[in-house]
């Protein structure tokens, strides 16, 4: 059993922001910035991807909500809305969840670097991609 759902079966104390029959949303213990929160499903999937669609899109509506109020609530610029899908794209928990980290200034703990690669056919990428 992951740390989440460990936390959704009451294993675990969070800081509870909100909770409802289908999700759970909590302050991170390790916070990058004020107001960082997770929202995670109670019912366990691995990630996005693996995600029921219901499910998802419910927790995108509560992400948008919280997000829309933390930002206004604490006075934030902005803020980060962030899921990783698989170790390589940097998922340390194996549980869908979603970051919601406010930002106060371009010099809060959290990063996103996007570093151009060179030498892509968008083309033939394209074509692999379009959806009919």
């Amino acid at each position: 059993m992951d740390v989440f759902c460990k936390i959704v079966n009451g294993d675990i104390p969070c800081y509870k922001v909100y909770e409802d029959e289908v999700c759970l949303a909590f302050l991170d213990v390790n916070p990058v910035s004020k107001g960082h929160t997770i929202v995670v499903p109670k019912q366990h999937f691995e990630e996005a991807l693996d995600c029921d669609m219901e499910v998802y899109l419910h927790i995108m509506k509560v992400v948008k909500t919280l997000a829309t109020t933390w930002v206004n609530k604490l006075d934030a610029k902005g803020c980060n809305i962030v899921t990783n899908a698989k170790e390589v794209a940097g998922q340390t928990v194996p549980h869908f969840h979603v970051h919601i980290i406010p930002r106060y200034s371009d010099e809060d703990g959290y990063r996103a670097e996007y570093v151009k690669q060179e030498g892509l056919d968008l083309v033939e990428i394209m074509h692999v991609l379009t959806v009919e």
